[in-house]
């Protein structure tokens, strides 16, 4: 009996010896430690701490030293910027998303940049309201990027932004408000609403929110009757909500489909060492234990599946949302590129007619020319931001004086900067109100034009988009004591205009006879790269504001 039983004893000392000396084989520390630095954006890295905390004690060992992962935060551009600048302190980077990358590629870094290897993670860019407020939004906005477009369009007056207030992330600092901007731009083209889209950016452009939980917090902040409706990562509502708010925010998700944060590992070491154990995490992170942490953090897996955190009782849908065809580099360059030089600054000179035919009625309105060009004038006002800078000339013929054909009625500076106890831009708002035509003057279009291009060219600044907006009802100049003709206009303007110093004139002319001076006002506008647009009616004008506004984005080239 004993000698079994020694035998069975004997065995298993031998297999615990065995099982011994494979573990510290495959977990030797004998060398010390390996460390391995990881940056990750905020919203995951609570989440990658969980996982790198048991993938350290489980003592994974690389050439007999034990890899220690130690996971830091930091916002995604930061790290970006830092890569780019070759001062990055990581071994092993986690962004929140591949549009990130691109735009950086596209911006220069080139093959320079380091390659994504693959995804660990998912979480799709949705609306969000107040969980309160969602139910006001039936029948005023269902979700969707265009009826999001629609709402925030500064131009459209009578649009559903009288009942929304849109919120947006900043898309130079937020992965999401890049892929916000991204969808919305694409679904808007689609449906061929790219002015309603020039509108609703230039509006959103100056209330940004820099990060997620910023605009989360703000859904709850009232605005009047308008319901506050923004963007967000599915996950940072989750995690929001699990902050247990007055009011948790519920997601909406956009009936086009959306794009989703997909958080792509780039592995940015060159240590050969490190690299082996950069490569044993990534595989850790593959592991079905990994995926359960980040599921139960509000992220889905990289195919889309949701967990216990994502269900419908907690303001979700388990089920995997529609998704938009991913973007490519040059289309995320472009877009990119379209909100930096939409939100260049403006400078900008309007000058305005008031010679005797903008007394005349508008047919179908109980307004004159005058009253009608002067209250969309006012409407143009807000598409621009309180640091543009604006004035405003009236034109006629001897308005300052015999043979003075314009009047400075607004000097050109910040909208915001006091003037007599008042902001530049009540100012305007005020003389635009004011403004009437005068009986007995004619079109001195050309003199004023003229003098008006000589000014702004001298003080023309480099960090601005320098415009020359033109508001008149005329068939171009019509200028009884002469002045300046045409072709010598024509040939001043080709003589002045610096390409490198790009200074636009965009001409809009309504009434009757604005056609029949066409080909003369868009020779002007074309001599210095900018537009002529003829209104068929006066309530073109709003269009033609948006239009004009577009070509910001391809200036000095619109039509190269």
């Amino acid at each position: 009996m004993l000698v079994p039983l020694a035998g069975a004893v004997a065995l298993a000392v031998l297999l615990g010896v065995a099982a011994f000396v494979i573990f510290n084989r495959e977990h030797d520390c004998s060398g010390g430690k390996l460390p391995l630095r990881v940056v990750a954006t905020p919203d995951i890295q609570p989440a990658l701490n969980k996982i790198a905390s048991n993938y350290n004690k489980a003592l994974h060992s690389i050439d007999s030293k034990c890899v220690e992962v130690t996971v830091a935060k930091e916002a995604a551009a930061r790290t970006a910027n830092a890569l780019a600048a070759g001062k990055v302190g990581a071994d092993f980077w986690v962004a929140d998303s591949s549009l990130l990358m691109e735009s950086m590629r596209s911006a220069g870094a080139g093959d320079a940049l380091p390659q994504v290897e693959g995804s660990i993670a998912s979480s799709p860019v949705v609306l969000a309201a107040a969980k309160s407020a969602a139910s006001k939004l039936s029948g005023t906005l269902q979700p969707s990027w265009v009826s999001l477009i629609s709402a925030a369009n500064v131009a459209n007056v009578d649009g559903p932004g009288r009942k929304v207030r849109v919120l947006a992330l900043d898309p130079q600092k937020n992965s999401a408000g890049l892929a916000a901007l991204l969808a919305a731009a694409g679904t808007a083209r689609e449906a061929k609403q790219d002015k309603a889209l020039v509108g609703a950016l230039k509006e959103l452009s100056g209330q940004l929110a820099s990060d997620s939980t910023a605009l989360l917090a703000s859904l709850t902040v009232k605005s009047g009757s308008r319901v506050p409706v923004g963007v967000a990562s599915e996950q940072a509502i989750y995690a929001h909500n699990t902050k247990k708010p007055e009011s948790p925010v519920v997601a909406l998700y956009p009936k086009e489909g959306t794009l989703s944060l997909d958080y792509p590992v780039t592995i940015l070491t060159k240590n050969p060492e490190v690299l082996k154990a950069a490569a044993d995490f990534k595989q850790a992170l593959a592991a079905e234990s990994a995926k359960k942490i980040l599921r139960d953090a509000g992220f889905r897996s990289t195919d889309g599946k949701a967990g216990d955190a994502l269900t419908e009782d907690k303001g979700f849908t388990s089920e995997t949302p529609a998704a938009l065809d991913p973007p490519d580099g040059a289309t995320v360059a472009r877009m990119v590129q379209t909100w930096t030089r939409l939100n260049l600054g403006t400078r900008l000179l309007t000058l305005l007619d008031v010679s005797g035919t903008m007394a005349l009625p508008v047919p179908g309105t109980n307004m004159t020319r005058m009253q009608a060009i002067n209250r969309i004038a006012t409407e143009g006002l807000g598409l621009f931001p309180p640091g543009s800078e604006m004035g405003l000339w009236s034109f006629s013929t001897h308005m300052d004086g015999q043979g003075k054909d314009w009047k400075e009625l607004v000097s050109v500076g910040p909208l915001s900067e006091s003037i007599d106890g008042a902001t530049r831009k009540e100012m305007l708002v005020r003389t635009f109100a004011q403004l009437q035509a005068k009986s007995t003057g004619d079109t001195g279009l050309n003199d004023t034009i003229k003098a008006a291009y000589t000014q702004l060219t001298k003080t023309f600044q480099e960090d601005k988009v320098n415009t020359l907006l033109i508001l008149t009802d005329g068939a171009g100049n019509d200028d009884p004591d002469g002045g300046v003709k045409n072709a010598e206009l024509l040939e001043f303007l080709k003589k002045t205009y610096n390409p490198k110093r790009p200074l636009t004139i965009l001409l809009i002319a309504f009434g009757p006879d604005a056609k029949k001076g066409k080909s003369q006002m868009e020779a002007v506008a074309k001599a210095t790269g900018g537009e002529a647009y003829i209104a068929e009616n006066i309530l073109q004008v709003r269009d033609f504001f948006l239009q004009g506004m577009e070509r910001r984005l391809c200036m000095p080239n619109c039509d190269g």
